[in-house]
């Protein structure tokens, strides 16, 4: 699927679109996330879709997809990895581990920022048994700065979109942590000159 066959798609199917294009994106949607959450902030931008409404659904699209790995990971188990090491992710499995050994429940936070892994460690910190409480304490919370963060992107610069996809995919974790530098930048210095 291409970014005008996206638009065309939300465009056509509204709010609900990006909500189901994020929830499924736990079975491997052919398009990053980043793209389909920015996408939401453009076409609110072109005044296509309302702002508030078109945020909410595309968050509860990014937590409902990741909730989903967690129950699919806690009823499941080994299964649902075994599907994913046949999926060619093994590399990203082994990542999602490492992440999870290293920093235990705030892997759920970094998580956001590796693509692929994002989708992983839900099955993981399911089959492992952390409470939903914390896992959704930790990756609501981070699942909403990390929608806030990228439909903002969509908002002010949804033109160059395909660019930031593709620099977000790649460099993972440092694009989010420039992003939010930039836009914590480009908000502060706004509100300045309004004052």
């Amino acid at each position: 699927m291409e970014l005008q066959d996206l638009l065309g798609f939300i465009e056509q199917y509204g709010y609900f679109a990006l909500f189901f294009s994020l929830w499924l994106g736990i079975i491997g949607m052919p398009l990053p996330d980043e793209m389909i959450v920015m996408s939401g902030g453009f076409l609110s931008s072109l005044e296509k879709m309302v702002v508030w409404k078109s945020f909410l659904l595309t968050y509860l699209g990014v937590i409902s997809g990741l909730s989903l790995g967690y129950f699919l990971g806690k009823i499941f188990g080994h299964r649902v990895l075994d599907k994913l090491i046949k999926k060619n992710k093994a590399k990203y499995l082994v990542k999602s581990k490492e992440l999870l050994n290293k920093y235990g429940r705030f892997a759920l936070v970094l998580s956001y920022f590796i693509p692929i892994v994002r989708h992983i460690l839900p099955y993981l910190v399911g089959m492992n048994n952390m409470p939903f409480k914390t896992y959704a304490l930790f990756s609501y919370t981070t699942g909403f700065v990390w929608t806030l963060m990228y439909f903002t992107l969509g908002l002010l610069f949804g033109s160059q979109m395909e660019v930031i996809s593709m620099l977000a995919t790649k460099y993972g974790i440092y694009f989010g942590i420039i992003s939010v530098i930039i836009s914590s930048f480009y908000y502060f210095y706004i509100r300045k000159l309004k004052k």
